[in-house]
This record gives structure tokens, C-alpha cells and sequence, in this order.
């Protein structure tokens, strides 16, 4: 196979051929660092070191040599910019971290890295993951001078979704193979279905956090992003595992070979479609392509369930209460004293405090924080933050009731395919966006997105599947038994 095909192939693919020596890691990171010069337009790196990514490729290629090496040796990955890396810049799309290097890597990084992945470069994403469109990033992408929102390479006047719009782009204009993301909203399940690639959250706790730069604490979780639910399975293999020494929220629980069952048969599968997730809302070419990919389910063999989830709507404003509460509590970290950006003139400490942080955060990152602070505060505390626990507590009940009926729950990822860049000034338009990723976040539970049709316009469609703890082998399993009988995987716009 040429060269130039390289990047139409599969990270099993491509893995398969490197194993086989059919092409060799260095020529794999050269062919895909040159994809990334040439579609730099689309803003989806922040930072790329040639020499660093094909040291890593050699290093792949001498292990190739001597047999040795995982399943992903010297397959080309993009990392999001808020794991730390060692040879790469960590930025976090903000002022207040340009120019950070960082002193070791972040454990999902590493894990991958141990496994013989070579790092491409670091992919833009919204300032400290926080946002919907990817239009919130404050550092400039490679190829620019200045800030610049990522584009959607279905049609490069959309946004691709956020925060991992960096990542999500990428992967659809088959700048890599596969990716890292991370969700704490559902920033790798929206910007997946708006880019028609395929990403999943795995459990609350089953990839660890060490290395993540905190958005909210609670929330945050690492996961792939890749072409197929195989591509996915095979790198959420070697991310997940416990790193009790690390990270105090990383689950005790072991990894997984998550391709093992890959080819079982969904003949029985019992797939809950909650009327919430079909109400008012949703667009009707949304809920066309929805509806087709629940019937070639039900021709797969699943039989489709009626269940409820009663407190849906109220995710968005429970999430926009506990996220931005731990925002403030995460961000009080960047005040210019031990690293980042600090203030070039100031009086005295607390002047320093406030000038640093004015010019170091953008505009969404300071209103999350002034939510936060206001729900924390006292006399707010008992009325609004505590209030939203109790809800996320039974946001997580109505999903065990249901699961008590269903074996997966699946429904829209967004209300609507990609919107116009600029096209949601309102940022509490942007927050309704979310409103059916949020529930399976905020009962930790995991969520994937993969390609199901497209809407008007030709955009991506994405279907959302939602298992219970610890049920991404089912989640991957169905979306790749899909993904045997479609093709909206495989699709990519014409000028890619």
C-alpha cells in the first residue's frame, strides 16, 4: 500500500501493517505529521515537534524489530492539550499555561506511550475544557499567529464541538489515526457525533486523572477517539487501570482487553430508549438519523425498550452548579506565585492575584469561576450546591431504575448537528447543548457516541450509548456490530 493511503487505514490497520513490517513507524509519524501541515487551516494542533515525535518513532521501530512491542507499537496518536506531557507543551488552551512544560507525563500518556504509541503533537481544545464549540481556546494553533476556533472538516465554517474539538478534528480529517480526549459534560461524546468519528467516556475512575489538568474534579474523565468503536477499544485498553498511588479518584478496579468481545452477537440486547431523549428540542433530521440507527438494531437482533429518566432537564442547571464549583476550586491554583503566566505590574500580592488572573483566563474560564465562587459562598452553599448533590444522586437512581429494564440506553449525543462558528453568543444556548451528555457524567457512568447518518446540510449525526458501571465491552461491542452493518464510519467530506 502507498504511502498516501496511510491515513485512510484503521488504527488495527495500521497496527497490523507496522507488526508485519509492511511500513515502518518512522515512515507512519512522517506521512501523518506532513497530513498535519497541510490541513493546519483546520487549527487542530497547538503544538507539533518533529524531531521529538520521530525519536519516539524509531524508539517504535527498534522495538518492532526485536518482537517486541503491544498491540499499538508505533501507531501515531495526538494527545489533547490538558494531559501533561515531557516533550511537549502543555497549555490547557490558556494564557495562564503558555509556554509550561512539563516536568513528567500525565499517567493516561504514559500508559499509552508504554504500549509504543507515537505522540504527534498536542491537539487545541477549549480553554481548561471548558466549553461546547472549541471556540473558547486562547493559545494559537500551529501555522497562526493568533487564537483561533477550531474548525469542522465537514464544513470548515462549523464549529466541531468541544471541549476535544482539537481531537475530534483530527481524527475526521485523518490527521491521526486515533486520539486522547476527555469528558467531564460531554466533551468527547458531542464533538464525536458533530465530526462523525467515533469517542467514548469510560467509568468515573477507570482511567486516572493524574496528569489531567482539573477542570472539575468529580467529573473529568480520560477516554479515545477514533474512527470505529474497535479503534476506541483498542486504546481505552491500554488507558484504563488503577493508579491508586496517584490519583485518588482512580477506581480499584483492573484493566480490560476491551477488543475481546468485540464480535459477540447483539441478538437480545435490551436497548432503553428514554422518551426524554425524544422530546422537544431535538431536530427533526437529528431524530430521523436516530430513529434509522434504532432499526437496524432492531434488525441486528436488539429489541428496543420504552424507559424514563425523569430528571433530565434537570442535568444542565445541576452540572452548572457543581462544575463551576469545582472549577473555582481547581483554577485558584493559577495565581502567578509558583508557575504560568504572572502579571508584569502590580502593587503588592493581592493585586499581582487579581491582574494575573484577569489576563490569564478568558472570558469563559472567569464566569465559570464567578459561578463557582457565588455557589460556594456562604449563605448560597445549602441553597444551590448542596441542592444539586442531592439531584446528581438521583439523576444516578433514575439510570439504575431504568438499567433495571434495558442493558444500554441509547438517544441523540446533541440536539443538533454542528452549528455556524459564532452561531451560540448566548453562552447559556451552549449549555443547553449538553443537555443529553450530562446525565450519564454526572452519574459517572460511560457514554459513547459513533457515527449513525447525517442531517441537513450533510453534517454528522451521532448516536449516544450509555451503559451502567463498568459497561464499556457491551458499549463498544454494540456500536462495532453497527458499525459491521453500516458505513457513516468510514465516510469522510470530500476534500479530506
Amino acid at each position: 500500500m502507498s504511502q498516501t493511503e496511510l491515513h485512510q487505514l484503521s488504527v488495527a490497520e495500521l497496527a497490523a501493517q507496522l507488526r508485519a513490517k509492511q511500513v515502518s513507524a518512522t515512515e507512519a509519524a512522517q506521512h501523518f505529521l506532513a497530513r498535519a501541515k497541510q490541513h493546519q487551516n483546520l487549527g487542530a494542533f497547538v503544538a507539533i515537534d518533529e524531531d521529538a515525535t520521530l525519536a519516539q518513532a524509531r524508539a517504535a521501530d527498534a522495538l518492532i524489530a526485536e518482537g517486541k512491542g503491544g498491540k499499538l507499537a508505533g501507531v501515531p496518536i495526538a494527545h489533547k492539550d490538558i494531559f501533561v506531557t515531557k516533550d511537549f507543551p502543555t497549555t490547557a488552551a490558556s494564557k495562564m499555561l503558555e509556554g509550561y512544560q512539563s516536568p513528567f507525563d500525565a499517567t493516561v500518556v504514559k500508559k499509552l506511550a508504554d504500549a509504543g504509541v507515537v505522540t504527534l503533537g498536542k491537539l487545541n481544545c477549549d480553554e481548561f475544557a471548558m466549553g461546547g464549540a472549541n471556540e473558547n481556546s486562547a493559545v494559537a494553533p500551529v501555522g497562526f499567529d493568533a487564537a483561533q476556533p477550531v474548525r469542522n472538516p465537514w464544513n470548515t465554517e462549523r464549529v466541531p464541538g468541544g471541549s476535544s474539538g482539537g481531537s475530534a478534528a483530527a481524527v475526521a480529517a485523518r490527521l491521526a489515526p486515533a486520539v486522547t480526549g476527555t469528558d467531564t459534560g460531554g466533551s468527547i461524546r458531542q464533538p464525536a457525533s458533530f465530526c462523525g468519528i467515533t469517542g467514548i467516556k469510560p467509568t468515573y475512575g477507570r482511567a486516572s486523572r493524574y496528569g489531567m489538568i482539573a477542570f472539575a474534579s468529580s467529573l473529568d474523565q480520560a477516554g479515545p477517539m477514533g474512527r470505529s468503536a474497535e479503534d476506541c477499544a483498542l486504546l481505552l485498553s491500554e488507558m484504563c487501570g488503577p493508579d491508586l498511588d496517584r490519583d485518588s479518584t482512580s477506581l480499584d478496579y483492573p484493566a480490560e482487553d476491551f477488543t475481546a468481545r468485540l464480535g459477540d452477537s447483539v441478538e437480545g440486547l435490551r436497548i432503553g430508549v428514554p422518551a426524554e431523549f425524544f422530546g422537544e428540542g431535538l431536530s427533526d433530521d437529528v431524530r430521523a438519523a436516530v430513529d434509522a440507527a434504532l432499526k437496524e438494531y432492531e434488525k441486528l437482533g436488539a429489541r428496543l425498550v420504552p424507559v424514563s429518566l425523569p430528571r433530565t432537564e434537570l442535568s444542565v442547571p445541576v452540572y452548572y452548579i457543581l462544575a463551576p464549583a469545582e472549577a473555582s476550586s481547581n483554577l485558584s491554583r493559577f495565581d502567578g506565585v509558583k508557575f504560568g503566566h504572572r502579571a508584569a505590574k502590580y502593587e503588592d500580592l493581592n493585586d499581582m492575584y487579581k491582574k494575573t488572573r484577569a489576563e490569564g483566563f478568558g472570558d469563559e474560564v472567569k464566569r465559570r469561576i464567578m459561578i463557582g465562587a457565588y455557589v460556594l459562598s456562604e449563605g448560597y452553599y445549602d441553597a444551590y450546591y448542596l441542592q444539586a448533590q442531592k439531584i446528581r444522586r438521583m439523576i444516578a437512581d433514575d439510570f439504575q431504575a431504568a438499567f433495571k429494564d434495558c442493558d444500554v440506553i441509547a438517544g441523540a449525543a446533541a440536539p443538533t448537528t454542528a452549528w455556524a462558528i459564532g452561531g451560540k453568543a448566548d453562552p447559556v444556548s451552549n449549555y443547553l447543548a449538553d443537555i443529553f451528555t450530562l446525565p450519564a457524567s454526572l452519574a459517572g457512568l460511560p457514554g459513547l457516541s459513533l457515527p449513525a447518518g447525517f442531517g441537513d446540510g450533510g453534517m454528522p449525526v451521532g448516536l449516544q450509548l450509555i451503559g451502567n458501571y463498568f459497561g464499556e465491552a457491551r458499549l463498544l461491542n454494540a456500536a462495532h456490530r453497527f458499525q459491521q452493518a453500516t458505513d457513516f464510519h468510514l465516510r469522510s467530506h470530500a476534500g479530506i
